[in-house]
């Protein structure tokens, strides 16, 4: 049996330990809580994404105004690569295209980099053709990030839950669809795609502001 003195200094061990986990988990909530979030409810489970405002405005403004235009509801995952990244935000079920009023500047020079669980931009060779499709990195992609005069693809969001949800997307089957590799055999859709509301601030936020000036 412990002693009286060992089994106190366990407890306070645990108390510790439980306060600092409640402090980083606070600290995390405020972090969070200047940035906007989405919810992305898929039909294999739901994501929730901090979008980095600050490093990457022109990209985040461009997201949510898509984001409230309900654009990606009924979107598919297209392009599934286990081991490097799920994208999304171009096709319906129908493999129908469907594209954004606008393409964006390249914001991958922000500092943000490919990380796993992070959202990233994807576009065609030319660095500012980033337009509605984005990918969530599943491993480190350092690869895509940018160099010195050289572009990459710009990050400008992370997963804050759902990291096994983009996991069940990473191994679902797939094969060819109208010339696509790496299209899901069985659809797996973004049923909505909103902001938390919570999240918001009063006033003309920095993405409002921008989207007039793009």
């Amino acid at each position: 049996m412990l002693s009286q003195n060992r089994a106190y200094s366990l407890f306070m061990r645990s108390l510790i330990l439980i306060g600092t986990t409640a402090m980083i988990a606070f600290s995390t909530t405020e972090a969070n809580a200047d940035q906007p979030q989405v919810i992305l409810t898929t039909s294999v489970g739901t994501m929730i994404a901090t979008l980095d405002e600050e490093r990457a405005p022109h990209t985040v403004a461009n997201f949510l105004e898509l984001v409230e235009a309900e654009f990606y509801d009924g979107l598919i995952f297209h392009r599934v690569i286990a081991g490097f990244v799920i994208q999304t935000g171009g096709y319906d079920v129908h493999m129908e295209r469907r594209e954004g009023p606008r393409n964006i500047p390249n914001e991958s020079f922000n500092g943000l980099m490919n990380r796993k669980g992070t959202l990233s931009m994807a576009r065609l060779a030319d660095p500012d053709s980033a337009n509605s499709q984005f990918f969530i990195n599943l491993e480190a992609n350092t690869h895509l990030d940018a160099l010195p005069g050289k572009p990459g693809y710009a990050v400008f969001g992370h997963l804050v839950t759902g990291t096994d949800v983009a996991e069940i997307i990473e191994f679902a089957e797939t094969g060819i669809r109208q010339g696509m590799a790496g299209v899901p055999l069985e659809p797996i859709l973004i049923l909505t795609a909103r902001r938390r509301r919570e999240e918001s601030r009063p006033g003309t936020s920095t993405s409002q502001r921008l989207l007039r000036d793009l």
